[in-house]
């Protein structure tokens, strides 16, 4: 018998490669190339079968485009994500650590779209179906009329979803997927490219049938897993193929979990939604600004509270700071927010503000585990800095945000108002921002504080 010839594909961009090497020569990645059984030459029958028929070529003005209609999934914070809900015709990739949540939320999102009078399937790869029974027991799913089918096969996959024609249904998980058509293993990423691409061509061609309305498309809801870096595992074109992809985010330790949207063709990206994982399941959370603040009864040197923004949602978090004696080599360690970027404003905070740090060991943590990427942090981050560094604690009730230059200026954030509003409706009184995002009216109860430059700020924070 023949032996079978392998060749090696990245798991970053599929590119090949006759044998192994440190780095991909399609993508200069290192470390991706997989040993894989190499595909038959040989055309397989019927392979792109739905793509036989040529599209006709249209005027873009002449198309009747329509406002996609959502289909709430009975859960505030996920629908909050995807853009208001369900997308008809919609792919959606959601990614994220083992055990995290993401099959009981959409156990849980599922069995609430089929009490609404959606039709669902729930395809496992990675359960049977008495394992499904026993989690939507667990959960408190009473009675639940959600369909489940256990298969891995994605001929059979397609046939049963031609056949039952769904309005959602749930892929658990694209790596478990194989095609005949292929002879390389379950999650190899010549399978993973194929498995996702016919599913999104089903979601995208089920309303219609040769070119006539025969009823709902199907949205299709593919799980992915990831890597050990938090990348979803398998060819990066998969994120491409889909239309929305959501991260969940947060310790398996912890009791909160975060859904981050990093595409959505149907809303805003880097919304979020927060849940508690509790012995029914995922929670929405409605007040999120409660988890990433601590609960001091008097203010504490080195905290200072900002107003970031994640998506559309505006939330509070708590910067802490501690600056202590450090050796010759000082270090700098941030939680949450970027390590370079630190370095710079302590750097700005020097040349501008004349506090020095250099002898100093600086950390700063974002509490609650939520990673801040925006720059506005930044005033928030160097006025708990130099808190910590003098040992006095800001007022009660204050908070900050903005960006901050290395010339020393402080620039606005964007939305500033809704920043401000948002702080005042939690009580919060005393605000230093920059000056473009003043308001134009007073707003009630709190008072602002608008500077233009970081010794101004200083200045201000001393008189306070």
């Amino acid at each position: 018998m023949a032996k079978e010839k392998t060749v090696y594909v990245c798991s970053d961009c599929g590119g090949t490669s006759p044998k192994w090497q440190g780095k991909c020569p399609s993508c200069n990645a290192w470390n991706t190339l997989i040993e894989s059984v190499a595909e038959s030459s040989a055309p397989a029958k019927n392979r792109f079968a739905s793509l036989a028929k040529t599209a006709e070529v249209a005027i873009l003005s002449d198309i009747d485009a329509v406002d996609m209609a959502r289909t709430p999934t009975g859960h505030e914070e996920l629908d909050r994500v995807l853009g208001g809900g369900m997308v008809e015709g919609g792919v959606v990739l959601i990614g994220g650590d083992p055990g995290i949540g993401k099959s009981t939320l959409l156990l849980q999102a599922l069995d609430s779209l089929q009490r609404s009078g959606q039709s669902t399937l729930y395809v496992t790869g990675e359960e049977s179906g008495a394992q499904i029974a026993l989690r939507s027991r667990r959960l408190g799913l009473d009675h639940s009329q959600v369909r489940v089918l256990a298969e891995i096969q994605l001929e059979k996959i397609l046939a049963i979803l031609d056949a039952t024609q769904p309005d959602i249904a749930v892929i658990d998980s694209i790596q478990t997927v194989y095609s005949e058509q292929l002879t390389s293993a379950p999650g190899s990423v010549a399978q993973v490219r194929e498995c996702a691409a016919h599913l999104t061509r089903y979601a995208k061609a089920s309303g219609r049938s040769d070119g006539v309305t025969r009823g709902r498309a199907t949205c299709i809801v593919l799980v992915g897993h990831v890597t050990k870096d938090g990348a979803l595992a398998g060819p990066r074109v998969l994120e491409h193929m889909v239309d929305t992809v959501l991260y969940f985010e947060g310790d398996t330790h912890s009791s909160f979990r975060l859904v981050r949207a990093i595409k959505n063709r149907f809303g805003a990206v880097n919304e979020i939604g927060v849940f508690a994982m509790t012995e029914k399941g995922l929670k929405g959370v409605s007040n999120p600004s409660a988890i990433f603040l601590s609960q001091h009864a008097e203010p504490v040197p080195g905290s200072c509270v900002m107003v970031t923004l994640e998506g559309t949602r505006p939330m509070l978090v708590e910067i802490q700071a501690l600056v202590d004696s450090g050796g010759p080599s000082p270090r700098r360690l941030s939680v949450g927010l970027d390590k370079d970027r630190l370095a710079m404003l302590l750097a700005v905070l020097h040349r501008h503000a004349g506090v020095a740090c250099m002898d100093q060991d600086v950390f700063v943590n974002a509490v609650g585990g939520v990673r801040i990427s925006e720059p506005a942090a930044d005033l928030a981050v160097l006025l708990a800095i130099t808190s910590s560094l003098r040992g006095k604690p800001l007022p009660k009730g204050f908070f900050a945000f903005g960006e901050v230059g290395l010339a020393g200026e402080i620039r606005p954030a964007p939305r500033g108002q809704e920043r401000l509003k948002e702080a005042a409706k939690l009580g919060f009184s005393v605000a230093l921002v920059p000056k473009a995002n003043a308001p134009k009216k007073p707003i009630e109860g709190l008072t602002i504080h608008a500077v233009e430059r970081v010794e101004q700020a200083m200045d201000v924070v001393r008189g306070l």
